[in-house]
């Protein structure tokens, strides 16, 4: 059996996060672009004096596109230098920085937003715009959000490897991989 504790998480649009809760992935639903409006502008109340662009990423982003019920927002900071300031004030809200995915994106600091009954809400990535995590979310959500049959097609995809993996999200994580990677590499030839 492959060690997935140890894959980079590079190699992932989410980030080969290691989590406890099962993977469950629900029907798109449609507020799921007003939660990330309503998060954007408390984050932006917060930090806004850093921040250059907030973008709503991952499958909650794309219309129609079922997901597991997390909305992914994707922080375009001007310098990590002003992470730890951001950091403090995002923890006013709710957020909880996990410092040890540092070890393997060191461009990018991971929060997430947690329910009193441990559930998770919201999954925040904070990174610079020029970085390649940056770019690489903004090339597959696109592609997906114009792209209706490959949005399909990894819906179904996830279905399945959800149903597979429901206690392993690392493992549900790697599954996805080669499709998401065939799609960036799609999304950066049509771009061309």
């Amino acid at each position: 059996m492959k060690d997935h504790k140890h894959q980079h998480p590079a190699n992932s649009i989410d980030g080969g996060l290691a989590q406890p809760e099962e993977v469950v992935i629900v029907e798109y639903n449609p507020a799921w672009p007003a939660r990330f409006e309503e998060e954007k502008a408390r984050i932006l109340n917060l930090i806004g004096s850093w921040v250059e662009r907030v973008e709503h990423i991952g499958s909650t982003s794309v219309p129609g596109l079922g997901a597991k019920p997390i909305i992914d927002i994707m922080i375009g900071i001007r310098s990590l230098a002003d992470a730890p300031e951001c950091i403090r004030r995002l923890e006013t809200i709710g957020y909880e920085y996990i410092s040890k995915h540092e070890a393997m994106l060191p461009e990018r600091r991971y929060f997430h937003k947690v329910t009193t009954y441990n559930t998770r809400t919201h999954h925040l990535h904070m990174v610079e715009t020029t970085t390649t995590f940056w770019t690489r979310h903004l090339l597959f959500r696109d592609y997906l959000r114009s792209h209706p049959e490959t949005a399909r097609d990894y819906y179904r995809l996830k279905k399945e490897l959800a149903a597979r993996f429901r206690q392993d999200r690392d493992a549900y994580t790697d599954a996805k991989t080669s499709f998401i990677e065939q799609v960036v590499a799609q999304a950066r030839k049509e771009a061309l």
